[in-house]
Order: structure tokens, then C-alpha cells, then sequence
């Protein structure tokens, strides 16, 4: 299939930024006199926050909503920037945007942090649509994202992808009439992307490019 537009999921997708998303879910989770190791706090990496505090940790709305509040008050100024491109990126984006593909971001995470990123990391340049969850309590369906990105993009289903690391990713692109190829070095568990019916796997980024320009 020839694509004309392809979306990147952020977090595990273009940026590893799961240290400083799991320090600072501790960080809320110890205010609340909670604990958990971080290795376990890794699928907070990329879903919405508030659906995620409720889905492992049992609590309700307004105390999601609270542990969010709690997780920003040290990812803000400290975990945003425990982050970096994961290696190959850029290459990869360079290629597809040579190619002339238009290149997007559909993200949870709020859009100013990915804008921030992106700018430190010189890579804003590469893409033509940033779109990010509304700040404030982040917990936009993902779905609604990747349509207001594809809105942005002014692109068709039938020519659209989403390239991301979880079964949230693969889901909001489904229900966005869109195929969603996932990426292993990302955050899911072993079998999430086959389990959520990923339209494709790539191993690794030249797998990926390799699918992407055939």
C-alpha cells in the first residue's frame, strides 16, 4: 500500500522517555503512600495517565485525577527532560521525509511537552503536524488525537498510518479507519501489539522504513 501520510506515536515511538515517566509516577504514588518498582510503572510510558492510575492501582476518577496532578508536579520541571531521540530516528525520519511523505506526531502526552522535546532535539523541523493531548488532565482517547492529527494533515484514511509502541496506539488508529504498524523497541509487553491486531510489527527502524517505502 502506498501511504502519503504516516503519524508517530511519541513515547516509545520517536523518544525513550520512560525514565523520567516512571520516576515521576513513583514520585506521585509515594505522596499518596503508595509504592511500586519502576520496572513495574513502565506502561505508564505513552497511555493516558488518568486511565492508566485507574486501571493498575484500582483507584477512581478524581484520584487518578489527583496522581496526575501529583506525577506533574516533578515531570514538569525534572522527568520531561530525563528523555532522548531513540537512536536511528532521525535517519529514518530524513528518509521518509525525502521521500515525501508527510510526517506526523499523534501523541498523549500534553503538545507542548512533545513541542519542547522535538525543539531541543532538532527535530520539529521533520514533521508537519504536531498534535498532543489538551493540556490540562491529560486523558484524551488516543483516537481523538490521531483524527484531530489527520484533520491537521489534511489526509485520508485510505493513506493514512500510525506507527506506535502499544495496543492504545493500535486501537485509535483502528477506530480511525486507519492500519497501525507497531514497534518493538517501544513499551509493550511481550504479545500487546499481536494481542491488539497490529496490521504490522517492525523489528527495527530499518524494518520499519523498509515497509514504509515499498
Amino acid at each position: 500500500m502506498k501511504w502519503t501520510t504516516v503519524l508517530f506515536d511519541f513515547d516509545g515511538t520517536v523518544f525513550d522517555t520512560v525514565e523520567g515517566i516512571t520516576k515521576s509516577v513513583q514520585y506521585a504514588l509515594r505522596k499518596h503512600g503508595m509504592e511500586a518498582p519502576l520496572e513495574s510503572l513502565r506502561c505508564f510510558a505513552g497511555p493516558p495517565l488518568v486511565d492508566k492510575f485507574m486501571e493498575v492501582f484500582g483507584v477512581n476518577q478524581p484520584e487518578a485525577e489527583q496522581l496526575v496532578t501529583d506525577f506533574r508536579e516533578r515531570y514538569r520541571p525534572t522527568g520531561v527532560y530525563e528523555s532522548s531521540p531513540f537512536p536511528g530516528i532521525r535517519d529514518l525520519l530524513l528518509h521518509l521525509k525525502s521521500s515525501g511523505l508527510t510526517l506526523g506526531i499523534a501523541t498523549s502526552k500534553p503538545q507542548p511537552m512533545a513541542e519542547l522535546l522535538l525543539d531541543r532535539s532538532n527535530l520539529r523541523e521533520l514533521f508537519d503536524v504536531v498534535v498532543g493531548s489538551t493540556p490540562g488532565i491529560n486523558n484524551d482517547r488516543k483516537s481523538d488525537i490521531v483524527k484531530r492529527a489527520m484533520a491537521c494533515a489534511g489526509s485520508d484514511p485510505e493513506n493514512t498510518i500510525l506507527i506506535g509502541d502499544t495496543k492504545y496506539d493500535v486501537s485509535g488508529a483502528h477506530a480511525c479507519s486507519i492500519h497501525c504498524a507497531g514497534v518493538r523497541w517501544g513499551y509493550a509487553s511481550d504479545g500487546e501489539l499481536e494481542a491488539a491486531g497490529a496490521d504490522y510489527i517492525a523489528a527495527d527502524m530499518p524494518e520499519l522504513e523498509a515497509f514504509l517505502l515499498a
